[in-house]
C-alpha cells in the first residue's frame, strides 16, 4: 500500500505481487501471450487492486503517479488490474492512466477485463513495452 498526503489523505493505492504460478490467468479468454506468462513466471507481475484520490484539482496526474511508484518499488514490469466489463468509467479511468486492455477473464458471473500497465521500453519491435529481457526470463 502506498498513501499520499498533504494536510490530509489525498490519495491511496494498494496491490500485491501476481503469485508465479500462473494461477491469475485461470479463467482468461483465449490463448495467454507468452509475454505475460513469461512476466508472470518471473515474478514481475503486481497486481493494483485499489487506487483511491480525492477529486481535487491539484490531485491531477496522482493516480498515475501513485500506481506507478508502488510498481516500481516492487520492481515489477508490469501493472495489471481486473475491471467489471460493464464499469465503464472505471475502465475510462485506467485508459486515461495510460492502461490498455488486454483481453478478458470470466470470475463467475461477472466477466472481467484485463487491464495492463507495461513498464517497459516501448521499442519498434514491442510497441506495448512488454519486451522480454534478462530480468524477465522464466525461472529455472
Amino acid at each position: 500500500m502506498l498513501v499520499a498526503e498533504a494536510q490530509s489523505l489525498t490519495g491511496c493505492v494498494f496491490g500485491f505481487p501476481v503469485p508465479r504460478d500462473g494461477s491469475w490467468w485461470r479463467e482468461f479468454e483465449g490463448a495467454l501471450p507468452q509475454n505475460l506468462e513469461q512476466l508472470t513466471a518471473s515474478g514481475h507481475v503486481f497486481a493494483i487492486t485499489e487506487t483511491v484520490v480525492h477529486p481535487h484539482e491539484h490531485a491531477h496526474g496522482l493516480a498515475r503517479r501513485l500506481q506507478e511508484r508502488l510498481l516500481a518499488d516492487h520492481q515489477a514490469s508490469l501493472g495489471i488490474t481486473l475491471v467489471d466489463q460493464s464499469d465503464r468509467p472505471a475502465r475510462a479511468a485506467f485508459e486515461t492512466w495510460g492502461w490498455q486492455e488486454a483481453g478478458q477473464i470470466l470470475r463467475a458471473p461477472t466477466v472481467l477485463c484485463v487491464v495492463l500497465l507495461p513498464l517497459g521500453e516501448r521499442t519498434t519491435e514491442h510497441l506495448n513495452g512488454l519486451a522480454h529481457n534478462a530480468r524477465t526470463k522464466r525461472p529455472e
